[in-house]
């Protein structure tokens, strides 16, 4: 059985080095999913005494036709950090990527919450939880080769998370959120390469709906002993197909259906 401290300690040098780890679930005996979070929860440890904190979670495989195939019962997640996260100021950020070994960007919907969200919430109550939302983009990295890994090697890696960058929020009120539930459920996504569309989605993409998503989220931490609470932060899941980055590019993601604006990451 893999040693949950020893794992995290080798996916964090991996990071550090820009090296490939072959994925726990092939090795000899593999890695249940109980264990990927213990390894999970030491990566938080060992960025504890960096003196970086959790600021909120990420949503992996949030595709619910995709969970019988992976044997999973619910989505996967993992945390975000405060030096990982960071607003995009007029909605334009630089992303560098030098450190990383394999970056991808995504377009996702990110939460921030004024409250733990109600056991069983339908969208318009999950909304009632959320202090704003914003179009953001997640900055992913895998070590293990060739972007081949399972749900349970996703959470034992840092759920792939190397940044976020979210853009100008929307306030959630009692006025737009009977508009909001329906939008978050309907917008569609457009994300560019350079001034050329290489990727479109839509807020279904995301559990249906980035609110649904969330709500999912709740029972799954919950069930974990690891709830969502007042201040945290939630990137909800990708929109659209994860794009390689290189260097010199410029990525922009565009909404239409939900009153975001468009988000721009400049990659050096």
């Amino acid at each position: 059985m893999i040693d949950a401290r020893s794992l995290a300690q080798e996916i964090r040098d991996a990071h550090a080095h820009k090296q490939s780890v072959t994925t726990p679930t092939s090795r000899e005996g593999g890695l249940d999913l109980a264990t990927a979070y213990a390894t999970e929860a030491e990566l938080v440890r060992l960025r504890a005494e960096d003196g970086h904190r959790p600021v909120g979670l990420k949503v992996g495989f949030a595709n619910k036709a995709m969970w019988r195939a992976l044997k999973l019962e619910t989505l996967v997640w993992a945390h975000l950090y405060d030096d990982t996260v960071r607003h995009a100021g007029n909605n334009e950020a630089t992303v560098p990527i030098a450190k990383m070994y394999a970056p991808k960007i995504e377009p996702e919907i990110v939460f921030k919450l004024k409250s733990a969200v109600p056991e069983g919430a339908d969208a318009a109550a999950v909304l009632g939880a959320v202090e704003w939302i914003a179009l953001g983009f997640e900055i992913i990295d895998s070590v293990y080769p060739d972007w081949k890994f399972t749900p349970i090697d996703f959470v034992a890696s840092y759920g792939l998370h190397a940044g976020l960058i979210i853009g100008t929020p929307l306030t959630v009120t009692p006025d737009n959120t009977a508009l909001l539930v329906e939008q978050l459920a309907a917008f569609a996504v457009t994300l560019q390469k350079n001034g050329e569309t290489v990727a479109q989605g839509s807020g279904k993409n995301s559990l249906k709906s980035p609110a649904l998503c969330l709500a999912e989220l709740s029972a799954a931490t919950a069930k974990a002993n690891a709830r969502l609470a007042a201040g945290d932060l939630i990137s909800s899941g990708t929109l659209t197909e994860a794009q390689l980055l290189s260097a010199g590019d410029s990525y922009t993601a565009m909404v239409d259906g939900l009153s975001v604006a468009p988000l721009t990451a400049r990659i050096v």
